[in-house]
């Protein structure tokens, strides 16, 4: 493919300002950091729940305050804030986001359908980094191994996959963990035997509510997080700095890295196994980097660095002077936050940390929504119902019923099933770990292909903080009988759906490929394709983004008549957060010019909204009269016009250019820019709204006029009347309904997970986005079976 002229840089974004800044980083408190936050409520009482003794001598507490600091000051501060929010895909962050940024750059994708043109995309452009020489001969190498060996594609994949799934999993056990450990408050209100029967109805009871609240959204009671989260590290905070000044001053002694060698000598094997405990101390610190889509990297920083990092740390230091005067408490069980909070203040500090840790379950939620948005973008999983809960921030206010129910009914079994803090904190501790794991791998190749900086940086980088982390997940591991296995199962199984969904998606993929019509097929048809043509608009769907799909041939030899306009439309995601709306549709043609076929191929970046069935069809209708007029004018190739139109590329198979174009709303004031004009030849396609009545809603229709003028060329203008004269007939949707089979000859394993496994996640996921958007009267879907 030969693309030319480039696509035209966007003046440069200019900076937020300070209030801006303070703002998002106001905001981001309860967004971000509500998880972070509550981790004070279950540490202390997850570390020590490995029997180790609170002697006279203070070595355990400290070393436990001390692990506790220096594993806040390693990964959240200096991980998070200096290094890995750095590398955003765009603005996002997460698991995935960094999958995607390495996959641009070594030139390597899930998705099959990815063409030469989606690397013109300006995000796909914009990250790009030049380094010096040497340093990028080794990413070069580095990007050439890669796209050699198609095991470390794969390898890759997995890696990025397995995070995936590891968050998914800190989903199910965060909202447990956090309101589990909030009502555990009650039990020094009443005995032990008598809390054990409150406790678990009571945060079952909340964990219903906040999952059934979902479907509303969080933009109507958002504005509260900030305040709740804001007022919960004033709370710890003030009662560390309280319990510091009234238990123990000499606390700050144990900030010194000496007190952890003393407590592993000391306690030995129980200690190794209590970092399983206190790596809770950073859980949430994921979502700084996953949910910086949201907010910008500065007011992520502050918040944590001045707000969030010297809150956590004033509370801990506080629980470890309380738990220092206080050796022998009545039960083990009371060495929980509450017991290091004054009695005259327990009642309204535990009611501020039920609301935080609904708060902070809801950004997990929140979080696991989006992350399976993008899996499913990308090919990674079966397609689910997304639901836009916020009518401005399209983006991020999402809403999925099956993830969302099925989050529910883990979350229960999980909470009922173990009862109390220590197996849930053993679980949520593995599923953290394994996350921040796999982000430090990632990371480092991010470092050497992405940045250009050097091998030894990128392995510095993983040797450094890979350690910290394998410690930690071999203390949490090897508690894999006590909970630990919970995020391990819950990882396999959604590891088996997304692995099964890509594989069947991929291997349905080359079948359309190998089964795909010639051109000399369709030429040796006519015009008239060998049947009636009739007006009106046939959209065909297909995943190819070149040639002629077999269901097309299935239509012509079965059907007496066919649409008299002809438009394969391919709806694709590419591996880039967003496309810009001028960069939306590629549109060409299929055969001579009197077939009337056109292809278009809508792009899509992993994080963008559809557009619902009326502006999608107006802005395709749109984009194919523009390319009539620019294919014949030849101005294309050498001019921007205002509708969006870029540069021209040689399909390969076809050896027929595809245009890009933008939608109407890419455009001045959202109208299409077509018009008549003496001085510039162009023109416009006037639009008149008709109201149609419904015995529902009212819905509008619109309609395209075609303006006289003698400027226009006589076969455009005919042309194009076709084309208006088929848009007021009607638009018909065809698609494809699929059954995929393995074929003869294919191995026990490939027939079960074609057969069984993709067969039963087709049959229950959703069909295509766009097709859920068109009107089911307007709908026409076809059987075919794809042998495999």
């Amino acid at each position: 493919m030969e693309i030319q002229p480039p696509i035209p840089n966007p003046p440069p974004i200019k900076k937020e300002s300070w209030k801006t800044t303070m703002i998002l980083a106001y905001q981001s408190l309860g967004i971000v950091y509500g998880d972070l936050s509550t981790s004070p409520l279950y540490v202390y009482k997850s570390a020590f729940a490995e029997d180790i003794q609170h002697s006279e001598s203070n070595e355990e507490i400290f070393g436990v305050l001390s692990f506790v600091f220096w594993t806040l000051t390693l990964i959240p501060l200096l991980k998070y804030v200096f290094v890995v929010l750095r590398a955003d895909d765009n603005g996002e962050g997460g698991t995935f986001a960094l999958y995607t940024l390495l996959c641009r750059h070594a030139r390597i994708s899930t998705l099959p359908n990815g063409q030469v043109a989606d690397e013109e995309l300006f995000e796909y452009r914009r990250d790009e980094i030049k380094g010096v020489s040497g340093r990028r001969n080794v990413g070069l190498r580095l990007k050439s191994i890669l796209e050699k060996y198609r095991v470390l594609q794969k390898v890759l994949l997995c890696l990025a996959l397995i995070g995936t799934c590891m968050v998914i999993g800190d989903g199910v056990l965060t909202p447990a963990i956090s309101v589990f450990s909030a009502v555990s408050g009650l039990e020094l209100s009443m005995s032990k035997e008598h809390h054990q029967y409150v406790e678990v109805p009571v945060a079952c009871i909340i964990l219903v509510l906040l999952f059934c609240l979902q479907h509303y959204g969080t933009h109507r009671v958002g504005f509260l997080f900030a305040p709740i989260v804001i007022a919960w590290l004033l709370c710890i905070s003030t009662i560390g700095v309280y319990n510091i000044f009234h238990w123990n001053p000499q606390v700050f002694q144990a900030l010194s890295p000496y007190y952890m060698y003393k407590f592993l000598k000391k306690t030995q094997k129980s200690g190794w196994m209590s970092l399983g405990g206190i790596l809770l101390c950073i859980t949430g610190s994921e979502a700084m980097y996953a949910d910086l889509g949201h907010f910008s990297q500065l007011s992520i920083k502050m918040a944590f660095t001045f707000v969030v990092y010297p809150s956590l740390i004033l509370a801990y230091m506080g629980q470890a002077a309380y738990l220092s005067k206080h050796h022998i408490l009545e039960t083990d069980y009371r060495i929980g936050f509450y017991v290091s909070v004054p009695e005259r203040i327990r009642w309204p500090v535990l009611g501020i940390a039920i609301l935080a840790a609904v708060v902070g379950s809801q950004a997990i939620i929140t979080g696991t929504f989006s992350i399976i948005k993008q899996c499913s973008a990308l090919g990674c999983f079966p397609r689910v119902k997304i639901i836009h809960t916020s009518p401005t921030n399209k983006h991020g206010q999402i809403y999925i019923p099956e993830i969302n129910w099925t989050l529910m009914l883990l979350c229960l079994a999980v909470t009922i099933g173990f009862r109390d803090t220590k197996h849930i904190s053993n679980a949520a501790g593995l599923a953290v770990i394994t996350v921040m794991l796999v982000t430090t791998c990632l990371m480092s190749l991010v470092i050497i292909l992405c940045w250009r900086k050097s091998v030894f940086l990128a392995l510095g980088f993983m040797f450094f903080f890979g350690t910290v982390e394998v410690l930690y997940f071999s203390a949490s591991l090897i508690k894999f009988r006590e909970g630990a296995w919970v995020p391990v199962a819950l990882s396999c199984i959604f590891l088996v759906i997304m692995f099964v969904w890509h594989y069947g998606t991929i291997k349905k993929y080359e079948f359309d490929v190998q089964n795909k019509v010639s051109i000399n097929w369709l030429l040796g048809l006519g015009p008239t394709l060998g049947i009636m043509r009739v007006r009106g608009i046939g959209l065909i769907h297909t995943e190819l983004v070149s040639g002629i799909p077999a269901i097309f041939s299935h239509f012509v030899t079965n059907l007496p008549a066919f649409h008299q306009v002809v438009v394969f439309l391919c709806v694709k995601s590419v591996p880039v957060p967003h496309v810009r709306p001028e960069e939306r549709f590629l549109v060409g043609r299929i055969g001579p010019k009197e077939y009337r076929l056109y292809r278009c191929i809508a792009r899509y970046g992993y994080r963008d909204v559809n557009m619902d069935d009326v502006g999608f069809e107006n802005d395709l209708i749109c984009c194919i009269a523009e390319f009539i007029r620019t294919e014949r004018a030849g101005t294309s190739t050498n001019t921007d016009t205002g509708n969006g139109v870029s540069h021209v590329l040689e399909d390969s198979d076809n050896d027929r250019k595809m245009a890009v174009f933008g939608t109407a709303s890419a455009n001045a004031e959202g109208s299409i820019r077509m018009c008549e004009d003496e001085s510039s030849g162009s023109f416009e396609l006037k639009e008149v709204a008709v109201t149609v009545a419904s015995p529902q809603l009212p819905k509008k229709r619109v309609r395209f006029v075609l303006p006289e003028s003698p400027q226009m060329d006589t076969g455009v203008r005919e042309e194009l009347r076709e084309l208006m004269e088929a848009r007021e007939a009607g638009l018909a949707f065809i698609r494809g309904h699929c059954y995929v089979k393995a074929k003869r000859g294919s191995s026990l394993m490939k027939r079960f997970v074609i057969n069984f496994g993709y067969d039963f996640l087709r049959r229950n996921s959703r069909g295509p986005a766009n097709a859920l958007s068109f009107p089911q009267a307007s709908t026409l879907e076809v059987g075919m079976v794809y042998q495999v």
